[in-house]
């Protein structure tokens, strides 16, 4: 499991620059690939609140689970900071779920063209993998603790 979570520690910054979606007006004009930093560079010309709050659960709250999960893992943080880990995974589905609304919205307005792309898939199995790894790391937990109990 060690190796799976330090993996995502070059996935996930592939993943940023890897295009989610495809967007257009007019299908007749091609489509531009947006990816989450592309994005996020829009955002923050547009919109800082929104670019922080994006920034911090597509870019820092997976990014440091995943730094405190190996932490754990290599028993130089103490296992009872799971809790507050696994938040952190689950804090980066909502950006998930942005992009997915996003889509779906864009999509039923019907002006322009959108099409999910390879990043989308990929930024989503490296936030649902943490979440698991998370999940097995947490259980481990408990069943360290009951064996303790039952010694």
């Amino acid at each position: 499991m060690r190796w799976i979570n330090l993996s995502l520690l070059v996935l996930y910054p592939l993943a940023w620059f890897a295009p989610l979606l495809r967007a257009g007006l007019l299908p007749v004009f091609g489509l531009s690939e947006i990816s989450v930093i592309s994005g996020l560079q829009s955002l923050w010309a547009s919109d800082v609140f929104l670019a922080l709050l994006v920034t911090v659960f597509a870019l820092f709250a997976p990014y440091l689970k995943t730094l405190g999960l190996a932490l754990v893992q290599f028993k130089l943080l103490d296992r009872r900071s799971l809790p507050a880990l696994n938040l952190l995974g689950k804090f980066a589905m909502a950006d998930i779920f942005l992009v997915a609304l996003y889509i779906t919205l864009s999509k039923g307005i019907g002006v322009g063209k959108i099409e999910t792309a390879w990043g989308l898939y990929l930024f989503t199995a490296c936030i649902l993998t943490s979440i698991l790894l998370g999940a097995l790391e947490s259980r481990k937990k408990s069943e360290c603790i009951a064996e303790k109990d039952r010694a």
